[in-house]
């Protein structure tokens, strides 16, 4: 093993004498050492502390860190990549339709109340037979209705006459009954009826009713609109547009829908994943949210009939207010929860979810609603709408200037869909997108929304992840340095301890025979004191490479302290060891130190303890203290092995009996 590229040339032997003192290196004290060791020690705690904050920012639950979160983040972040990559495309496609659908079509006419429409009111059960003795006003607004029938007359002499005929579209509302007549100059009527919880060919993607004139030779005078039952004349939409361009609304109303819903329905998924994975609370509301949206979207588009046909008109409408109600009360709890607490003060947060509450809850009320001051309502909840974007975006401001990355990325995802949702919430653009009007451009804006919270989670998410995997290095790297010795690079008493508890443990269980050998370089204070601490510490790196050169399975080494190294190793005894620890001894002897002392020889006394069954490590250390203190009398440059069976261990409680006799 190489030594790590920093030397330490403090470190004073076990036993022996300090080194004598140089004027360019100074020498440390052992109270210097220890305090270096404790700096280490506290620079290994700061940075498991770094990596755990980097951890909870990761999971909000109190609960421990799943260990392959790394991998699951990983694998959803090269997921989500090529999704952005797929959903980009997609969103351009849904930009290219919007900007197709959105301009009106030639031709195309909206037909508004005291305008283009006449009204009148009739009771149920008046029969359609009688609409010639109707009387219509234009002037004025239609009372009484919610109970009864409204008629809504269009004279087809004050408009302008449609290229290849005329067709009426129609948004779904709240109404028991649609019949539409449509009166020749001939005098034929032809009509044409939906009913709620109906569904037929007359119902279209994007929330729309079309019905088409048959073709006759007499020219349309007149279109006549009777609703049974209708919740509010304010909800009417209606528009007269060419029959030739009729089919390419509806082909495009239906593809800019799909695609809008398939990118919710990619993020919402996502983000759920995300949010199990990582366990942020923001990114549950998130996905709540776009699921919300897309369930809206899905029934408002009118997609979910072919499959629950008894869902058309009103019960679809209800459910659509309620949902879009709920959207923004999860909207705004996805916002705040997913900024720090300490961004955004306490006041606020409190007042805007309890107006994000506030709008979930009127939902439920304002779905049910058949009769009664429905437009008042409707315009009371704008209202409130309108102080929760305001609240939203106060909390988002106040975290972003300090320096909130989470309020940055919902501003910018909140920018687009809280504009248009302010603007339809003061100007009317029902007549908009071919009958789509607000409800298509909210649901681009949602899609907008949701793709870029699922891209700003996936990068954020990233960066958590790599400063998690750096902190994490950095506290492994800490802890090698701490366990490692900085001028040879073999491990310190520290590391030895540590490599050596599992040796032992392996050698009781399986009954092997363990060896401690202590290793002490002969007269080394003397290399310092002649050659000085430069070259000593050359002549310890020979070595220690020499010694590296051992570690293996069933043996480790280290550098003890000064001069002094371990190893212990496992499974040899008797004469294997003698020759074991006799080959080490000459490998020392003929290491060749000529660049830094010349020719003077450097060898080392070895003193061997040998154990069966394997005690702990302080009691063979000692034994092996022991036998290197007899090597060290008897000449130096030699071998001295101790071997004891387990029963002739001393116990821990049997050498402090020793000790109290001496």
């Amino acid at each position: 093993m190489l030594p790590l590229p920093m030397h330490d040339k403090r470190l004073h032997g076990i036993r022996g004498h300090p080194r004598r003192a140089d004027p360019a290196i100074p020498v440390a004290s052992p109270r210097h050492r220890a305090a270096r060791r404790a700096e280490i020690d506290v620079a290994v705690h700061g940075l498991a502390r770094q990596s755990a904050k980097i951890e909870t920012a990761l999971s909000l639950a109190p609960v421990s860190f799943p260990k392959d979160i790394g991998a699951i983040i990983s694998a959803m972040t090269s997921v989500m990549r090529l999704l952005i990559r797929y959903c980009a495309r997609l969103l351009l496609a849904l930009g290219s339709v919007a900007a197709v659908v959105g301009a009106a079509p030639a031709g195309a006419t909206a037909l508004r109340l005291n305008q283009s429409m006449c009204h009148a009111v009739s009771s149920l059960d008046l029969s359609d037979t009688k609409l010639p003795e109707l009387r219509f006003s234009c002037t004025g607004a239609p009372e009484g209705y919610q109970q009864a029938s409204l008629w809504l007359h269009v004279d087809m002499s004050t408009l302008p006459a449609p290229r290849g005929g005329a067709a009426l579209m129609v948004h779904h509302s709240r109404f028991d009954r649609l019949a539409v007549a449509f009166s020749y100059a001939d005098g034929a009527v032809r009509w044409q009826q939906v009913r709620q919880g109906d569904y037929g060919m007359h119902w279209r993607a994007g929330g729309q009713i079309l019905f088409e004139p048959p073709e006759r030779s007499a020219p349309l005078t007149s279109v006549t609109m009777r609703f049974d039952r209708l919740a509010s004349h304010e909800l009417i939409r209606a528009h007269l547009l060419p029959a030739s361009e009729s089919s390419m609304q509806a082909a495009g109303m239906a593809a800019a829908v799909g695609a809008a819903l398939t990118l919710l329905l990619v993020s919402g998924i996502y983000s759920l994943s995300l949010a199990v994975a990582v366990r942020r609370q923001y990114l549950a509301w998130q996905a709540a949210w776009a699921g919300a949206m897309l369930l809206w979207g899905t029934i408002w588009s009118q997609i979910h009939l072919a499959l629950l046909p008894f869902m058309a008109g009103t019960l679809s409408a209800q459910i659509c207010t309620f949902l879009s109600c709920l959207a923004i009360a999860l909207a705004t709890a996805s916002a705040v929860t997913a900024l720090d607490r300490s961004g955004v003060p306490k006041r606020w947060r409190h007042v805007t979810l309890a107006l994000g509450l506030g709008v979930g809850l009127a939902g439920i009320p304002l779905a049910m609603m058949r009769s009664g001051d429905i437009d008042r309502w409707a315009d009371l909840l704008g209202l409130v709408i309108l102080a929760d974007l305001a609240a939203v975006t106060i909390c988002l401001m106040a975290a972003w200037r300090r320096g909130s990355t989470e309020a940055r990325d919902f501003a910018a995802a909140w920018g687009l869909p809280m504009a248009v949702l302010a603007f339809i919430n003061l100007v009317d653009v029902e007549d908009g997108f071919w009958g789509g009007g607000s409800k298509l451009t909210i649901l681009i804006a949602a899609t907008w929304q949701a793709l870029w919270l699922s891209a700003a989670a996936t990068r954020r998410l990233s960066q958590l992840r790599v400063e998690r995997d750096r902190a994490r290095l950095a506290e492994a790297q800490a802890r090698e340095l701490a366990r490692r010795d900085p001028l040879t690079g073999l491990p310190n008493r520290r590391g030895f301890i540590e490599s050596v508890s599992p040796l032992l443990e392996r050698a009781r269980e399986d009954d092997l025979p363990a060896a401690l050998l202590l290793v002490d370089v002969d007269r080394f204070k003397s290399i310092n004191d002649v050659y000085g601490h430069d070259a000593g510490d050359a002549v310890l790196c020979r070595i220690a490479r020499r010694i590296a050169r051992w570690e293996g399975p069933i043996c480790t080494v280290a550098r003890l302290g000064g001069e002094e190294f371990g190893l212990l190793t496992i499974g040899m005894d008797g004469i294997v060891l003698d020759r074991f620890a006799e080959s080490i001894r000459r490998e020392i002897a003929a290491c060749d130190h000529s660049e830094t002392i010349g020719d003077r020889a450097v060898t080392a006394s070895i003193g061997v303890a040998e154990v069966r069954p394997a005690c702990d490590f302080q009691r063979l250390y000692k034994i092996a203290d022991e036998a290197l203190y007899e090597a060290k009398h008897a000449g130096r440059n030699q071998v001295s092995l101790q071997r004891l069976a387990g029963a002739d261990v001393p116990s821990a409680d049997r050498a402090n009996r020793e000790a109290a006799l001496r």
